[in-house]
């Protein structure tokens, strides 16, 4: 299962539409979820309707958050989405072999043998989950709350007994047309993030979908078309999650 976590606290406002490039990803079969951080400032009702909008479009959810229940917020949406797309795979076979709808649908003892295999199919099932992060300025007062809950995040991934992957990316890059950085490829190692948001250059742009395209290609080939601008290739190492890996 593939997922796209976008944290952000404002609109797009350069670029293609993030409605439009999450769209794209659930036809890769990409899952697209969003986490509006509402703390020091408000995201406005365009803002609150963009998140909306993008989760739809991914075939994932959106929720608003302030700072306190970050961590909390995105540990829950990664599983729910989880656990909703094997329940969703798994109605789909119920149809087609035994005419049911949905598990609820089945007799009782039917029914518990299904959760049973669902409940082991969602600690099992291999997860890759790409961390977007919104760092234009706005989000600089925010950045703390952030850094916590993807700690806590990777401690809830490396509790599961199937394989977890992250990747973490910020948007937008430090240099002008650098839509998105690469800051950690995937890496099961979880539990070893030690500094983040290292030195950061805050910038005001926010192109949220012109970077969340660019993950989509990272999904598809490794790379984000030339951006690739990580851990060990940034020019003095300052990237989001300057330490987090040797």
């Amino acid at each position: 299962m593939k997922q796209i976590l976008l944290i952000t606290d404002g609109c797009s406002n350069v670029g293609e539409s993030p409605v439009m490039a999450a769209a794209r990803a659930k036809q890769e079969g990409i899952i697209v979820n969003v986490v509006g951080v509402i703390d020091y400032g408000t995201i406005g009702e365009l803002g609150a309707l963009e998140i909306a909008e993008i989760a739809k479009a991914g075939g994932g959810m959106s929720r608003l958050a302030e700072t306190k229940q970050l961590a909390r917020t995105i540990q829950m949406v990664t599983r729910k989405t989880v656990v909703q797309t094997i329940q969703q795979a798994v109605n789909k076979e119920l149809k087609q072999i035994l005419g049911a709808e949905s598990v609820d649908a089945l007799p009782p003892d039917k029914r518990s043998q299904v959760v049973e295999v669902m409940d082991e199919l969602t600690e099992m099932s291999p997860l890759q989950v790409a961390l977007l992060i919104d760092t234009s300025a706005s989000m600089k007062p925010k950045l703390a709350a952030v850094e916590e809950a993807i700690r806590d995040l990777m401690l809830s991934l490396g509790a599961r007994r199937g394989e977890s992957q992250l990747a973490v990316f910020h948007f937008p890059g430090r240099h002008s047309g650098e839509e998105v950085v690469l800051d950690i490829d995937w890496t099961s190692e979880l539990g070893s993030a030690r500094s983040m948001f290292n030195r950061l250059v805050m910038r005001g742009a926010t192109p949220t979908g012109p970077a969340m395209l660019r993950v989509i290609d990272f999904f598809r080939y490794g790379t984000l078309n030339g951006y690739l601008t990580g851990l060990g290739e940034a020019d003095d190492g300052e990237g989001i999650l300057g330490e987090y890996v040797h």
